[in-house]
């Protein structure tokens, strides 16, 4: 059976707040709450495969630290932004 769009928003918001780094168990649920209602398809989907990254490199991209892939730029600066706010 296919994944609803609710339940696979539920499901992320869950990935995003079960991390191995409490940091980005912070900066992503964060995230997750405020964004992911309002995403598109493909937004969410790119959302899907940013949470199989490792968290020491999402925590680096997101902090500046590193520079993430390409794909990845967009949505990284929006989180950067979201956690600032």
């Amino acid at each position: 059976m296919p994944e609803t769009s609710d339940t696979r928003i539920k499901r992320l918001k869950m990935r995003s707040m079960r991390r191995g780094i409490k940091e980005m168990d912070i900066i992503l649920s964060a995230y997750a709450d405020n964004s992911l209602a309002q995403m598109s398809e493909s937004d969410i989907t790119l959302y899907d495969t940013l949470l199989n990254e490792n968290d020491q490199d999402l925590y680096s991209w997101v902090t500046g630290q590193t520079v993430p892939p390409e794909k990845f730029t967009d949505m990284l600066a929006d989180i950067a932004q979201t956690f600032q706010k």
